[in-house]
């Protein structure tokens, strides 16, 4: 039996990366790269705030691009940066374009008129969602209902204080992907790996509220630290990890939800005030969206000229440390 296909695509907004429909897994990169429409040149900002996390998430189109070869996936991939518009916020959302990033005014934002704002979700922000439902519903159609698995990264401190966590798993109310990620991962003593920290993943009207909860789909937003991730090696190393992660987990998380997937069978919230107690890690049972939101949306990375980052293990030093 030959398995369907998801062609490759590109377009203006977004591009398609060829998978099996059958593979079990539907990548996305919302943040992938941090390109501007010509016309619009570079917002009113210096060359090189284009380089920073205000524009893209630095790494995840690499890895995002090793995962779906890997594994035989789909993935599809935003072509324009976050500054313009922001893929993984709702249409509604008062910081969908942003006017002011890490410190940055961005200039090409201040007074955009309604029409203009339209324009940017008509011809950027749409386009990659209707993409990304195109191909999740052609998987969906193909066999067992795929996991929704989405590529982000996180910068390396907030506010001055360095960022334990290696990598970390964003999850709303469904552990199915959530849960055996968490544990595959803390299966390596060296990681400090993160459970909705530094925020939360259920936010209202993000990427994954639109496509994975209405079907039901287990999904996940994965965040790696962006000095692990900032070269090629890192971005390799850490996309190898992952993918002989997600090998193993993908049939068991594909599964039917039920409440029992909940670590101990707890409700969502019981089980995170649990977690909370038992760790002393100060993890928030419940996350309001509006909190939820301010920690994703105000979220900064610091500069620090001539930092010096704590040193990993050797097999696990995977960036270049920037």
């Amino acid at each position: 039996m030959i398995s369907a296909v998801v062609t490759a695509e590109t377009a203006e907004s977004f591009r398609v990366v060829e998978g099996r429909a059958d593979a079990g897994i539907v990548l996305l990169c919302d943040h992938a790269c941090n390109a501007l429409p010509a016309e619009l040149g570079t917002l009113g900002l210096q060359e090189h705030e284009l380089r920073r996390h205000i524009a893209y998430d630095i790494g995840a189109e690499a890895i995002t691009e090793r995962l779906a070869k890997r594994l035989g996936a789909p993935a599809v991939l935003s072509r324009f940066s976050r500054l313009l518009i922001d893929i993984n916020r709702g249409a509604d959302d008062p910081t969908l374009i942003m006017r002011l990033s890490d410190g940055a005014v961005v200039p090409g934002n201040q007074c955009l008129s309604p029409e203009q704002r339209d324009a940017r979700i008509a011809r950027y922000w749409r386009p990659y969602h209707d993409a990304a439902g195109r191909v999740i519903a052609a998987c969906r159609d193909a066999g067992p209902p795929p996991v929704i698995f989405s590529v982000h990264s996180m910068t390396h401190a907030w506010k001055g204080v360095q960022r334990p966590w290696q990598v970390s798993i964003l999850w709303n109310e469904d552990s199915r992907l959530a849960g055996a990620l968490l544990e595959a991962f803390r299966t390596n003593r060296h990681l400090t790996v993160g459970d909705n920290e530094p925020y939360h993943g259920g936010l209202e009207g993000d990427t994954l509220w639109q496509h994975a909860r209405p079907y039901g789909l287990a999904s996940v937003v994965i965040e790696y630290r962006q000095d692990l991730v900032a070269d090629r090696r890192g971005q390799d190393h850490w996309a190898d990890v992952t993918a002989d992660i997600l090998e193993r987990i993908i049939p068991t998380a594909r599964q039917p939800y039920q409440k029992s997937a909940l670590p101990n069978g707890a409700s969502y919230g019981e089980a995170r005030s649990e977690d909370a107690n038992r760790t002393g890690s100060g993890r928030v049972s419940s996350v309001s969206r509006t909190s939820a939101r301010a920690d994703r949306r105000t979220e900064h990375r610091p500069d620090e000229p001539g930092r010096v980052l704590p040193q990993l293990p050797e097999q696990l030093d995977a960036g270049s440390g920037g």
